[in-house]
């Protein structure tokens, strides 16, 4: 059987895959919020249903104490490798919800485009992968290669359940490669691979400064504001030229390569556009950095949120006694994630004023950042894939985020991660109104029903 006996399979069936993918991002799977428990369990056991259906063996959960990991495979291709899928049912919450202009869990469609929380990251690319699956089992009776499919519930909160899994699932999990369906082309109309991600971690601050909050009238002058401190503190972060200011935070991060420099000159970027697509203006970039090594290799430390004192409707002539903020740090290569919170609560440490107490709760873990080899055999084979359904070579481009799963199977699994998502980094994605381009769900479809013969006729070195 030919891979056009499962593209018109795929043709006569796309009205149904689409009409499943929407029940499935309809479910709410949000996993940083208990209450959206319910949801969590729907998408998990909607995905649990489908593979079942669809021919895969050994569905099952995996759990570690949090959220689930849907597991299946396929395993009737001998000699041929073993590919494991990745992909997460988890997503982000909609907040803020006055912002959207559909509900966003009744996935709408209009111009083209899914409209919805998790469109895009990470549903639609993960429903792609499962579809080709679908269509070749359903086609010849197996798969040119075999497969094994993770498919996580806790990437939108670290993964932080995943290692323990990896650790005690090892045999489920053992594979050649991780292929990873979560990820994201450049930009429309430019064929692209990821090739490397960011690392993260972050925490929790508070700064105190009195037992109770105070009247401004009464204690206002010798009492040390919490919120002022606060805003000083973070102040300090950054040199006036937007430089990490933190000693020892730079600890171990790689210079980019020639290739690197290569692959953003290719790409011929348009920085002006970049920045009036998001209402924004340039400015904060380092000295002597280039925009695009500045998004995908550089790291940064930034306030997501801060809070304190009155924020009710009209004033209140208080002191607050603590303040907040919620820091995260993306890292660049070579950078541990240990290192970088070490260095920058010691840092907060020594820039507190006497008169104030501080406090700081960090993510667990954190992740590192992840460059896949340049000559990576799965790697090479995504290229022709991208290759022939878009009739040119992919650039290789950078992620500005972050992928927990590539640093854990490198470190635990000893897999190297290669990623084939059809997502597109301008599509919303962890804002209101997200979106997915039903172009791209033809696209991805074409891509996933060659990239799996083309997996299995990967030659692995000896080992």
């Amino acid at each position: 059987m030919s891979v056009a006996a499962v593209d018109d399979w795929m043709a006569e069936n796309k009205a149904r895959l689409l009409d499943e993918l929407l029940g499935f991002i309809a479910k709410p799977s949000v996993s940083t919020d208990p209450s959206y428990k319910p949801g969590m369990e729907a998408a998990a056991g909607l995905l649990e249903a489908r593979l079942n259906r669809i021919g895969m063996h050994n569905v099952q959960r995996l759990n570690a104490g949090g959220h689930d990991v849907v597991y299946a495979n396929w395993l009737g291709a001998p000699g041929k490798p073993t590919v494991l899928v990745y992909g997460h049912y988890d997503v982000q919450p909609p907040d803020p919800l006055d912002q959207w202009e559909t509900p966003p869990f009744e996935p709408t469609i209009r111009d083209g485009r899914i409209h919805a929380r998790g469109a895009s990251d990470d549903k639609s690319p993960l429903w792609i992968a499962v579809s080709a699956m679908e269509a070749w089992l359903a086609v010849t009776g197996g798969l040119p290669v075999n497969v094994k499919l993770m498919l996580e519930g806790e990437e939108e909160v670290g993964s932080r359940s995943l290692p323990a899994i990896m650790d005690s699932h090892r045999d489920l999990l053992t594979a050649d490669v991780l292929i990873s369906a979560d990820g994201g082309r450049w930009r429309p109309g430019t064929p692209t691979i990821n090739t490397n991600s960011r690392g993260n971690t972050g925490c929790e601050i508070t700064v105190r400064t009195a037992s109770t909050d105070l009247h401004s009238g009464r204690y206002g002058g010798p009492v040390a504001n919490a919120a002022m401190v606060l805003a000083r503190l973070l102040g300090t972060l950054h040199d006036a030229e937007g430089r990490i200011a933190v000693p020892g935070f730079l600890d171990g991060l790689k210079r980019p390569s020639n290739a690197d420099f290569a692959s953003m000159a290719a790409l011929g970027f348009d920085e002006a556009a970049f920045f009036s697509e998001i209402g924004a203006r340039p400015g904060a970039i380092e000295p002597g950095v280039q925009l695009l090594e500045s998004l995908w290799l550089r790291p940064t430390i930034e306030v997501n949120g801060m809070w304190g004192g009155y924020q009710g409707p009209g004033g209140k002539t208080v002191i607050p006694r603590e303040a907040h903020a919620k820091l995260t740090c993306r890292l660049g290569p070579g950078q541990d994630p240990l290192r970088a919170m070490e260095t920058l609560e010691a840092h907060l440490r020594a820039n507190l004023p006497a008169w104030a107490d501080f406090d700081m709760v960090r993510s667990r873990g954190g992740s590192a950042a992840y460059v896949v080899p340049d000559e990576d055999p799965f790697l090479l084979a995504v290229e022709r894939v991208i290759a022939d359904v878009h009739g040119q070579k992919p650039l290789r481009v950078g992620v500005g985020g972050t992928l927990p799963i590539s640093a854990m199977a490198k470190d635990r699994l000893r897999l190297e991660t290669v990623m084939l998502s059809y997502a597109i980094a301008d599509e919303r994605i962890h804002a209101p109104n997200e979106f997915f381009r039903l172009s791209s769900f033809d696209d991805g479809l074409k891509a996933w029903a060659r990239a799996l013969p083309m997996f299995g006729s990967v030659v692995l070195p000896e080992r």
